[in-house]
């Protein structure tokens, strides 16, 4: 395994059960399922969906505490994170835009980041087009769910949570 679960940590304490369970649940199926390789599938993409809902979940928490949205944006049934974080939708959202507030607050690089994991391990991955249906392997599954987990971290730590 790539990423080890310090379960001390305040990053983890952070979390909530929910995507503790996803993430756990998540390293399950790829350490223990999946990795015997005893079947071949086309797409590993199933792999990357425990890891990008926890990834979803993680930045709404911490997007409420740290008062880049509102508590009422945070309970929505109807709150797009993917639009708010997307670089190309600045001029349409203006100062609702996530990322300009990631970027002004903290910095670009976090802000590229935060969007980057977030189309490589959701939008890509979970969107099917006739002409591009981006079937992943396992070793990229693997890649993209590490990437996810240590983004999160990285997030909690640059965003200077207090548990």
């Amino acid at each position: 395994m790539d990423y080890l679960v310090n379960k001390e940590s305040s990053f983890w304490l952070y979390l909530s059960q929910g995507q503790k369970d996803l993430v756990e649940e998540g390293l399950y199926l790829m350490d223990d399922i999946v990795r015997d390789h005893a079947y071949q599938f086309k797409d590993y993409s199933f792999m990357v969906f425990p890891f990008a809902k926890s990834y979803e979940g993680f930045l709404k928490k911490i997007f409420r505490d740290k008062n880049l949205i509102s508590r009422l944006d945070y309970i929505s049934d109807h709150l797009r994170l993917g639009k708010l974080m997307s670089p190309n939708l600045i001029g349409k959202l203006g100062p609702d835009s996530l990322y300009v507030k990631i970027e002004n607050r903290y910095s670009r690089d976090l802000a590229d980041k935060v969007w980057n994991i977030w189309k490589n391990g959701r939008n890509q991955i979970f969107h099917y087009f006739p002409h591009n249906t981006k079937a992943i392997n396992f070793s990229e599954a693997r890649g993209i769910c590490m990437d996810i987990l240590r983004t999160m971290e990285e997030v909690y730590e640059k965003l200077e949570v207090k548990s």
